[in-house]
């Protein structure tokens, strides 16, 4: 005999709405949820509209009671900054959800959704979704006010440089604005051999001077001046002085080394010729093609100087050349460049060519000249040069005639010269008439030396349309397209005709 067994199958019995009568779940209040919110509200107390303030010049928000921060348009942080101004009324309530609701990005409102519980009549939980209106007011922050006031800072950093050349100085610019050091000075203010970095904090200035030791050689010192001193509190303001000074060296001058540090570079010339200036000081010898590196500490340690300022250089006509292969060094010597070419030429002054006047001497730029290219360099022969080391030496070992570099006809570099740098705003004191030359021959050597702008951000000119011609190639280097593409874009190569056809 089988037995059926039906399952028991329990269901929950309905109740009716004390106060509108409709059939609802059982539940403590013994009240539906439309009549329960009509009686109870658990978002009063909490304000459906509050006001943030926001600092326009830096773009930061006030958190309470005295920080600035940082936030993006609908980000955690944003949102988090909304959820403290509510805090303090939000106490008896449970949060369950937050997120934001689109408003238009100029229109100073940030719209919030909430979801929030709470507890009413005998035990019953009830959640309520509402919206909270930020409104957006501007208010300028301290530091802000503080920038605004003229000539207020707290730290300055004074860089200098005993030369008559600013080629260190377009190089430092031009690293500045890569690394976006430049942001956070409140003025810069360009003045004879240097610059001054004026800043609101300390801890800026210092990291200004970090960033400058281990990008040129130089020496630092520090100086503060108490500024005010609050007895209650123990607070002390100062202005503090960070003083830098660049090694007196720039790119193409020619230095005579003192015997100590000649001999320690392995044997290296007294007369040499710095080749670039980076985190140290790039030498070759132009009478056996040897390099070295002078850092800052070696350099302050044995200091030397230019023996002539770039206003001393004389173009010379090359006569006659004959490059030196195998060549051997003596014992102790350091690394040869494989860059340069070691050649001894003659070469005549282009002002004395009416007379038999020649020069002889060794260059390093045998792989680029040849008969009759003009040339410049420093002539020795027939100058006064006072210099501690050069006046110790054998005068057979000084050269006539220095050459530093091959000449090209500026006019046509610049003409089909299609890119361009940035610069910094700073306000000028005192500019020399000079500046342009200087700039221009800045130009010139970042086409000349791949490494020199490698750490350099170089653009597309767009307003410059370089016109190809073999008559204008006169072997002048030159930066290719690929180290200008950081301003390209599909613009440029679909630009107007182009433009046309792709929407064809």
């Amino acid at each position: 005999m089988e037995y059926l067994q039906e399952l028991a199958t329990s269901s929950q019995g309905h109740i009716l709405c004390c106060t509108c009568g409709v059939a609802i779940p059982p539940n403590p209040a013994n009240m539906c949820v439309a009549c329960l919110r009509t009686q109870v509200d658990i978002s009063e107390g909490i304000p459906k509209q509050v006001t943030v303030h926001f600092c326009k010049q830096c773009e930061r928000y006030l958190q309470p009671p005295g920080t600035w921060v940082q936030c993006a348009l609908e980000s955690r942080e944003l949102l988090a900054l909304c959820l403290k101004k509510l805090k303090g009324s939000m106490n008896k309530v449970r949060l369950i959800d937050a997120g934001f609701l689109w408003t238009e990005p100029h229109s100073k409102r940030i719209k919030t959704k909430l979801t929030i519980q709470k507890e009413v009549m005998n035990g019953a939980i009830l959640q309520q979704v509402f919206v909270v209106e930020f409104v957006v007011q501007s208010q300028m922050c301290d530091d802000c006010h503080r920038v605004e006031a003229k000539d207020f800072w707290k730290a300055v950093v004074q860089v200098r440089q005993k030369t008559q050349h600013k080629k260190t100085f377009y190089y430092l610019e031009q690293l500045l604005l890569k690394h976006k050091l430049h942001q956070t000075a409140l003025n810069i203010k360009e003045i004879h051999e240097g610059i001054d970095f004026y800043y609101s904090s300390k801890q800026h200035a210092q990291k200004m001077v970090d960033f400058l030791q281990c990008t040129v050689p130089c020496r630092s010192k520090t100086s503060q001046r108490l500024i005010s001193h609050d007895i209650h509190s123990n607070t002390y303001n100062y202005k503090s002085t960070f003083s830098i000074e660049i090694v007196p060296v720039c790119k193409d001058n020619v230095v005579c080394l003192s015997p100590r540090l000649a001999q320690s570079l392995g044997n290296f010339g007294q007369v040499c010729v710095c080749i670039r200036v980076t985190s140290t000081i790039h030498l070759i010898d132009p009478n056996t093609l040897q390099i070295a590196e002078v850092d800052g500490n070696t350099y302050w340690r044995y200091p030397f100087n230019s023996l002539c300022n770039p206003r001393q250089l004389e173009e010379f006509i090359v006569m006659d050349i004959d490059v030196i292969r195998d060549q051997k060094l003596g014992s102790g010597a350091g690394i040869r460049s494989n860059k340069h070419t070691l050649a001894e030429v003659w070469v005549q002054k282009t002002s004395e060519m009416d007379t038999s006047q020649q020069y002889h001497c060794r260059t390093f730029l045998g792989h680029l000249l040849n008969i009759g290219d003009l040339v410049l360099g420093y002539d020795f022969a027939n100058s006064n040069v006072n210099d501690e080391y050069l006046n110790k030496m054998n005068p057979h070992h000084v050269p006539d005639v220095v050459l530093i570099k091959k000449s090209y006809d500026r006019s046509r570099r610049v003409k089909r010269r299609n890119w361009k740098l940035q610069e910094m705003t700073r306000d000028r004191e005192g500019m020399d008439t000079d500046d342009e030359r200087q700039y221009q021959d800045f130009l010139e050597d970042l086409e000349e030396d791949e490494a020199l702008r490698k750490n350099i951000n170089i653009y597309k000119d767009a307003s410059k349309i370089p016109v190809e011609s073999d008559t204008d190639d006169d072997g002048a280097p030159r930066i290719s397209l690929a180290e200008m593409l950081e301003e390209l874009s599909l613009n440029d190569a679909t630009g107007g005709e182009g433009a046309d056809m792709m929407t064809d």
